[in-house]
């Protein structure tokens, strides 16, 4: 076998699992964590077999398919325990998670979706998780989180973030950042209340 026959068939692996991946996140996007790898192959224009050479199970799909976002999560939250001031990283840090939620609904329902979200990202889930509870120790102690809160408050608010619907990118990053001054207001121990980021127009509908 020739050295350029070699690097085109590297090149056209790559190229498959690039799609498969783009495939994958649009599909976990759109229809859920259930959905076939059968389908994912489709959309992905190549064969089941392919799929299955790339990644042998759908949790190595998965965890292949949000990597960066995961990683992106766990220099968010150490960005916020490097803040002087826990409250002000706190606050950073849900604002932060909000947007990158907002802008990728696939990672979202893979990472609130517990405990399916334990499997995909056990090692570097578990290691942001530590460090959040970390900088909510620091936040608490410090007297700007209320002494109540839990972090199943946060996921309940990731939920509620996914849920939102806009007619672009930037209107639904826009509604997050309301949401999540509003969630911030309700996570103070004694809320100042703050003015809120500017309302966003939304589609007035439950599907």
């Amino acid at each position: 076998m020739t050295a350029q026959v070699m690097r085109t068939l590297r090149s056209d692996a790559r190229d498959n699992r690039d799609r498969i991946l783009a495939a994958a996140r649009v599909a976990f996007a759109t229809d859920g964590l259930d959905v076939p790898m059968r389908e994912i192959a489709r959309r992905a224009q190549v064969g089941v077999a392919t799929v299955y050479r790339r990644f042998p199970t759908k949790e190595a799909l998965l965890a292949e398919a949000f990597a960066e976002q995961m990683a992106l999560c766990s220099t968010v939250v150490q960005e916020g325990l490097a803040a002087a001031d826990p409250w002000h990283g706190f606050r950073l840090v849900i604002e932060r998670l909000m947007e990158v939620h907002a802008l990728d609904r696939g990672f979202s329902r893979a990472f609130t979706s517990l405990p399916a979200a334990a499997d995909y990202f056990t090692a570097d889930r578990d290691r942001t998780l530590r460090l959040l509870l970390e900088l909510v120790r620091r936040a608490k102690a410090a007297g700007g989180l209320r002494a109540d809160f839990v972090l199943e408050d946060l996921i309940l608010a990731l939920m509620a973030n996914d849920g939102i619907r806009a007619e672009s990118p930037a209107l639904r990053v826009a509604a997050s950042r309301r949401f999540a001054a509003l969630m911030i207001q309700s996570f103070q121990a004694d809320p100042a209340r703050a003015p809120l980021p500017p309302p966003v127009r939304l589609p007035l509908s439950t599907r």
